[in-house]
């Protein structure tokens, strides 16, 4: 385990600075810290790569952010930083790498994880991910009965639901109009109902997401959608055409019934 994990945060004497910094700032107004410091919103705004990150109003000055990176350094946030990049087993509780910035690597980027560079690998799937997304998006692909896909619905949980709903939401303005679609995770019934009641199955396509495939609630869901998709269709074969998975566990897919082509992998570090 790493040295800076032994000491608890709140235990380091940056951390009594702070609670004192946090009584002298008590009942001040930022109105007040505007006032007194015309260039505030420059100093306490940082922008990188198009992204704003502005913490001028938040009840901080130089002092309080000074007396924050100097504890950031004495946690070793720093150091959890470059051991996270140079792929070191930083998820203690499972003593495992933790290196989903692998999955934002550049094409050509090296990152190590266990002796092997991961960045091909992730890259691959991308690839793979790709060339799906727009066998769906032109029409290429079709379901069971020929006809090509119109409703897409993501079922998962966690991440594995937050992360695709979040995707979606922030990339809507590049979304294809033609495309609905939809995102189930309660395993209460009534949210896939819901979901699919007014769905065409044979325009629809399931994306199962599942980094083990045994998830009770996701592949709750998944054969409620797959019942679904056969009693509508009439033939187990459909749901080849109708089901890709998000998964590690290429036995569980292909039990499902998904055809591992259309599996799109990851790892146990992410």
């Amino acid at each position: 385990m790493m040295e800076f994990l032994h000491t608890p945060v709140d235990q380091r004497p940056q951390r009594a600075a702070l609670a004192k910094h946090r009584a002298r700032l008590d009942g001040v107004s930022l109105r007040r810290l505007f006032t007194e410091n015309p260039g505030r919103a420059a100093e306490f705004t940082l922008c990188v790569d198009g992204l704003l990150l502005d913490y001028s109003k938040n009840l901080v000055d130089a002092e309080v952010m000074g007396e924050l990176v100097d504890l950031a350094y004495a946690a070793g946030v720093d150091r959890r930083i470059e051991a996270m990049f140079a792929g070191k087993r930083i998820n203690t509780t499972e003593d495992r790498a933790v290196a989903h910035v692998a999955l934002r690597a550049a094409r050509g980027a090296r990152m190590v994880i266990d002796g092997g560079d991961v960045v091909p690998g992730v890259h691959q799937v991308l690839d793979d991910m790709a060339a799906f997304a727009t066998r769906i998006r032109s029409g290429a692909w079709l379901g069971y009965t020929g006809k090509a896909i119109k409703n897409v619905v993501n079922i998962g949980i966690g991440g594995s639901d937050l992360g695709p709903v979040m995707a979606a939401e922030a990339l809507s303005a590049y979304s294809d109009p033609e495309l609905n679609v939809r995102f189930v995770s309660n395993i209460d019934g009534s949210d896939i109902v819901s979901a699919v009641q007014d769905l065409d199955q044979s325009e629809t396509l399931y994306i199962v997401v599942s980094k083990t495939f045994t998830t009770v609630e996701t592949l709750t869901n998944a054969r409620t959608a797959r019942r679904l998709l056969v009693d509508a269709l009439g033939n187990e074969d459909a749901v080849r055409r109708h089901f890709v998975a998000v998964s590690t566990n290429a036995e569980q897919v292909r039990r499902f019934g998904i055809d591992t082509e259309n599996m799109f992998g990851f790892w146990d570090w992410v």
